[in-house]
């Protein structure tokens, strides 16, 4: 018989590595994989039950906020504000950091997560996901987690992962020991490891950006998409543009395939769009596990010490070539 191994499993072997390990990750990881269950039925049933739609409020980012939205944020919040293991949460969605209630123990963790990456398109059946990041605390043990321990450099993140809701939902992960795609069988209900240990070729085909934004660049932006679109055999231009418009459904396809994932600063957004917590830096620690790079077009995404919660940054991401060849071009290196 083919050895089946689940989630939970790949993750007890982890733990087995570390002596000292008490199991409080692996019950956290637990947690967040039943409310990803719970999103993933909700949105590939979402043609049938009421959470299509807006829900008549914007969130902090000034974004109107749909119904799904909603539910995948209280799920998340719901599956994980009750197990003891956390001492605040972040959300894309809440303005501020999100307490534990009193009448829950504390724990020693931290989490950050955009409860659903991409809503803007489930009513276009296009593939959105979910994206977390978990740190350990730097404020007291015991206590009630503070903004503090939300600000912190990726470089610490102890865990990050991504689930993609597509024709099957996966959710790739790592904890600075590769990265690792679980796929969920619907038929029992579990995620089964189907991606492992999964590497990004050094240069890739494909690059990813909303060229629509192209009048708000600067040059050098400019001048490098110009470049990868030359036709040049020699050097495999011209690269292959794919853009879905949902960052986790993108950065998953490139993941795999190689290219990379760009999403520069503009007229319009000086300082970027994406948010530095809650996509730039989970999305880094998995990038760089894989082997790739990410970086701000002039510092590694990870290295940044974030001062707002909803800070947002600039963003290239994926194969390492790629991304050092973005980087010549806004140092002014190539023409």
């Amino acid at each position: 018989m083919q050895k089946i191994v689940t989630l939970t499993r790949h993750i007890i072997e982890e733990q087995r590595k570390h002596p000292t390990a008490t199991g409080e990750f692996t019950n956290l990881i637990n947690d967040l994989a039943f409310a990803i269950k719970l999103i993933s039925y909700n949105t590939n049933k979402a043609g049938l039950l009421d959470v299509l739609g807006e829900a008549g409020t914007t969130n902090v980012q000034g974004e109107k906020v749909k119904k799904l939205d909603v539910f995948a944020h209280e799920t998340m919040f719901r599956a994980l504000d009750h197990g003891g293991h956390l001492c605040v949460m972040g959300s894309e969605e809440e303005e501020k950091p999100i307490a534990i209630p009193s009448q829950f123990p504390i724990g020693k963790y931290v989490i950050l997560f955009d409860p659903l990456d991409g809503s803007s398109n489930i009513e276009a059946n296009v593939s959105v996901g979910t994206i977390f990041s978990i740190y350990r605390r730097v404020t007291p043990d015991g206590t009630p987690g503070t903004l503090e321990d939300l600000l912190q450099p990726g470089s610490e993140q102890i865990c990050a992962g991504y689930v993609v809701y597509g024709s099957s939902t996966m959710l790739v992960y790592t904890t600075g020991n590769g990265v690792h795609g679980f796929t969920l069988d619907p038929s029992y209900g579990e995620f089964v490891l189907s991606h492992p240990d999964i590497k990004i070729p050094k240069k890739g085909k494909i690059y990813s950006v909303n060229e629509s934004n192209f009048d708000y660049w600067d040059q050098s932006i400019k001048n490098y998409v110009h470049y990868i679109k030359q036709i040049d055999p020699d050097s495999g231009r011209p690269m292959n543009s794919r853009y879905i418009g949902s960052m986790v459904s993108d950065f998953h396809r490139n993941l795999l395939y190689g290219g990379i994932f760009l999403y520069p600063a503009s007229k319009r957004a000086p300082r970027g769009k994406l948010r530095l917590a809650y996509e730039a830096n989970p999305m880094a620690f998995i990038i760089e596990q894989a082997g790739g790079r990410a970086s701000d077009g002039h510092n590694r995404i990870m290295d940044i010490v974030p001062t707002e919660l909803h800070q947002r940054t600039p963003l290239f991401i994926g194969s390492e070539e790629d991304v050092n060849m973005v980087e010549e071009f806004i140092r002014g290196e190539r023409p």
